[in-house]
């Protein structure tokens, strides 16, 4: 996809293209939620865990690099990245949370929106 085909990016491709990259920097438990209908500020939710705090930010880092890159496209806000326990990037259609194990469990973000379908994404290791 080239730079002049952003504005055709649906959230469900946006969303597909997040969870890839977050899979690239290994990130694991990568869970997509559709909330078209259910939530009036974002269509998805894509659910990441980082083993580290470090790997968190490594997560982000090759997301934002990769949406930008590929799609001329940057989040339009970012928030936790100093403590880098709970990573949100906020790309309008689409919503990233990237936690680490421990903070994931303790806010649950899947039970919250269990009505939600939602779609685990097979690692590229899980897949071969």
């Amino acid at each position: 996809m080239t730079n002049n085909e952003n504005d055709e990016m649906t959230g469900a491709e946006m969303a597909a293209a997040i969870a890839g990259f977050a899979d690239d920097r290994k990130a694991i438990d990568i869970v997509e939620l559709d909330l078209r209908g259910v939530l009036g500020y974002a269509d998805y939710f894509v659910i990441a865990t980082g083993n580290t705090d470090r790997q968190v930010k490594a997560i982000h880092d090759g997301i934002h690099f990769e949406m930008k890159d590929r799609f001329g496209l940057l989040p339009r806000r970012v928030e936790g990245l100093p403590q880098a326990n709970w990573v949100l990037m906020d790309y309008l259609d689409v919503v990233v949370h990237i936690f680490t194990p421990e903070t994931r469990e303790f806010y649950r973000l899947e039970q919250l929106w269990g009505e939600a379908p939602s779609r685990p994404v097979p690692s590229v290791a899980e897949a071969q």
